[in-house]
C-alpha cells in the first residue's frame, strides 16, 4: 500500500493567511510516525498533464492560472495568491488524486495526503480550490476506458459546489453533499443528493443524517469507484466549521463510511478536503486517524 503526498512543494502565504498550508507536511510525517505507512510508501507525483485538467476546466481558465494572469478579481475569489509554486503544487495536487485513483482500480484503496479541492469550477478557482482534483481524475478514468459510474461521498462540512456543478445533469456521477446548511458557500448548487445540517448539529445528530442517506445513496450511484472527501471542518473547534462533532463522532463517520463502501466491493480514494481547527495538532489528528481506519477497512 502506498499514499500520494504533495507536501514538499509549498507556497508563500501572508502572515496570519487562514489556510492552513503547513497541515500537508506534518499529516505526511504524522502517517510515518504512527506506523501507518512506511517513508518510501509515500510517494511524490508528476504534474498533471494539460489535456487531463481540460477534461474539467476551460482553456481560458487554465492559461490564466499556468501563465499568472488570474484578475485581481479571480485571486480574491480564490482566496489566494498566484505564484508559480501554487502553480506548481496545484498540478502535483491534481495528479496525486489520479495515482490514487488508479491505485483504488487496481488494489481496492487509494490515498492522497491532500485533494477533495471541491470549490473548484470549470471555469475558476474558489474558497482556497484551484482545480478540481476529483473531477479531473474522474475524467482521466472514464477516458482510459477504467471507469464509467463514480460517487462522489463529500463530507467536508461546506458543500462541495464546485463538484456539484460540473457534474450536473451527468448520470454516471453521483455527488453526495453533507453539509452545514448556512455555511459557506453561501451560494449552494445541486448535488445529486444534499443533507444540510444545522449549526451546532453534534455527533447523534450528524451520524443519524449520514446513516439515513449513505447507503441508499450508494445503492442509487452503484458506483464503480467512491471518491471520500473526508474534511476534518465538522470538528467542534474548527474555525469555520460552525458543527459540534467530537474526534470520536468523526472517527465513526469515517468507519461508517468505509464500511459501507468496502462492504459493497466498491474501490474508495481517499482524499483530505478541509480543516481549520483552532489547534492545527487537532487537525493532524482527526486525518491521521482517518487515514488509518482508511487501511485497515482495505487491509
Amino acid at each position: 500500500m502506498r499514499a500520494w503526498s504533495s507536501a514538499r512543494f509549498s507556497f508563500a502565504l501572508p502572515y496570519g493567511h487562514r489556510f492552513p498550508l503547513i497541515k500537508y507536511a506534518r499529516l505526511r510525517d504524522e502517517v510515518i510516525a504512527r506506523g501507518l505507512l512506511p517513508d518510501d510508501a509515500i510517494e511524490e507525483p508528476d504534474r498533471v498533464e494539460r489535456w487531463a485538467l481540460e477534461l474539467v476546466h476551460t482553456a481560458a481558465y487554465v492559461d490564466a492560472v499556468l501563465d499568472g494572469s488570474l484578475a485581481p478579481t479571480e485571486v480574491r475569489r480564490l482566496g489566494l495568491p498566484w505564484s508559480a509554486e501554487l502553480r506548481e503544487r496545484s498540478l502535483r495536487t491534481v495528479q496525486a488524486t489520479i495515482e490514487a485513483a488508479r491505485d483504488a482500480l487496481d488494489g481496492g484503496l487509494g490515498v492522497t495526503l491532500a485533494g477533495g479541492t471541491h470549490h473548484a469550477f470549470a471555469g475558476h478557482g474558489e474558497g482556497f480550490c484551484v482545480f478540481n482534483d476529483v473531477a479531473v481524475a474522474v475524467r482521466v478514468l472514464q477516458r482510459e476506458g477504467r471507469l464509467t459510474r463514480a460517487a462522489v461521498v463529500d463530507v467536508d462540512v461546506h458543500q462541495g459546489n464546485g463538484t456539484a456543478r460540473i457534474f450536473a445533469g451527468d448520470p454516471d456521477v453521483y455527488t453526495f453533499s453533507l453539509h452545514g446548511a448556512r455555511n459557506f458557500p453561501f451560494r449552494k448548487e445541486r448535488s445529486t443528493l444534499d443533507v444540510e445540517l444545522d449549526d451546532g448539529c453534534d455527533d447523534a445528530a450528524y451520524l443519524a443524517a449520514l446513516d439515513a442517506h449513505l447507503e441508499p445513496a450508494l445503492d442509487a450511484a452503484r458506483p464503480e469507484l467512491v471518491f471520500y472527501l473526508g474534511g476534518a471542518d465538522p470538528f467542534v473547534h474548527d474555525r469555520f466549521g460552525r458543527l459540534g462533532l467530537s474526534k470520536t463522532g468523526l472517527a465513526r463517520r469515517d468507519a461508517r463510511v468505509f464500511q459501507a463502501v468496502r462492504h459493497r466491493g466498491i474501490p474508495l480514494v481517499v482524499t483530505m478536503a478541509g480543516g481549520y481547527a483552532r489547534r492545527l495538532e487537532d487537525v493532524i489528528d482527526i486525518q491521521g486517524t482517518m487515514v488509518g481506519a482508511a487501511l485497515a477497512a482495505y487491509a
